[in-house]
């Protein structure tokens, strides 16, 4: 079976400039939530989502959306809106000020947020509500197949007997920032190569230019299965069904390299607690249902569905994990939109 190509990360090409990404959310205000009614959905339903088409979130946001279109019986519409660090999709949503436009994507689009800008135009706890989890990306550690080592530990090794010789491609967002506290957590000198594209990046490991890459096992899985790339961990708490054999780094002594890819369906205030709760339950028991979970995994994610509070819970939890890394890598907050 093959993967999807996935880019978790917060990639693409800028649709709007970044300016105007920043001053259209900056500016934004919400009217007052509508209560839940039982004619919802009135119209169509919106889903903005931050990453291109054929991406592990939107193949994702596809086959769920294709359920809740029949629960609904009103069109559920995915719009891709990928660029701007994830702000042009976020600014799709909030100034969408609309109480049936959603977004589905990573929760790390806005729990990394607050260490990657001076100023960050929303407040997530203000502007944004979860509604519902659906799944986690499966993350790892790969190596070029040439590469003499086979597991976190004598990668470790391998890099400390060659400080600054060795180099690493990372997804911008929690990947790059796990990376960081795990080079500073075990004292290696490793240089980060940047990409717009981390496909590229998995052509460079396979002919040996890079020698370490940490993104979405979809991105990789083609190169697995050519022969010139290997995975030697998996960056999950769990281990993946798909990858029979390939231990977590917490499981080989590494966690510093550890971190989930927690991905689900967000909506503002002008979503009921009601209306949140509605929507919750469909989204949940359309990721449950065996067609739409064998399609999904089959794209390097996990299904682990949850309602609201599941989700909020996960979010902190991420937030937290974020917050101590950025301490612990001297990396400060940025501004954040006032409450």
């Amino acid at each position: 079976m093959r993967f999807k190509d996935v880019d978790c990360g917060l990639m693409g090409d800028n649709v709007i400039s970044r300016r105007a990404v920043l001053a259209g959310v900056a500016s934004l205000t919400l009217v007052r939530p509508a209560s839940a009614q039982t004619a919802w959905p009135e119209r169509a339903v919106k889903i903005i989502v931050p990453l291109g088409a054929g991406s592990g979130a939107d193949i994702g946001a596809r086959l769920i959306a294709d359920r809740l279109q029949q629960v609904w019986g009103k069109p559920v519409v995915i719009e891709n809106r990928p660029g701007g660090n994830g702000l042009t999709a976020i600014n799709g949503l909030l100034q969408a000020n609309d109480n049936h436009t959603l977004f589905y994507g990573a929760a790390a689009t806005f729990t990394v947020h607050p260490y990657q800008m001076e100023t960050v135009p929303y407040n997530f706890t203000r502007d944004i509500l979860p509604i519902a989890q659906a799944t986690v990306t499966i993350a790892v550690v790969a190596v070029p197949a040439s590469s003499p080592v086979k597991t976190m530990p004598e990668f470790v090794k391998w890099a400390r007997d060659n400080p600054g010789k060795l180099n690493a491609a990372l997804v911008p967002g929690i990947s790059e920032i796990t990376f960081d506290r795990f080079v500073k957590a075990e004292k290696l000198e490793i240089t980060k190569v940047p990409y717009r594209n981390i496909v590229d990046a998995v052509n460079d490991a396979s002919t040996g230019r890079i020698q370490f890459l940490s993104t979405a096992y979809a991105i990789v899985q083609p190169a697995v299965e050519g022969g010139t790339v290997r995975v030697i961990a998996v960056t999950n708490s769990q281990r993946f069904p798909g990858l029979a054999g390939i231990s977590t780094c917490d499981e080989q002594g590494v966690p510093s390299m550890s971190y989930e890819g927690l991905a689900g369906l967000f909506g503002t205030k002008l979503q009921s607690a009601e209306l949140r709760a509605k929507i919750g339950e469909d989204v949940v028991r359309a990721a449950n249902e065996p067609a739409i979970k064998q399609k999904i995994e089959a794209t390097g994610q996990m299904v682990v569905p949850g309602g609201a509070a599941f989700f909020q819970k996960s979010i902190e939890g991420q937030m937290e994990e974020i917050r101590r890394t950025a301490e612990f890598i001297g990396l400060k907050a940025g501004k954040i939109a006032a409450p």
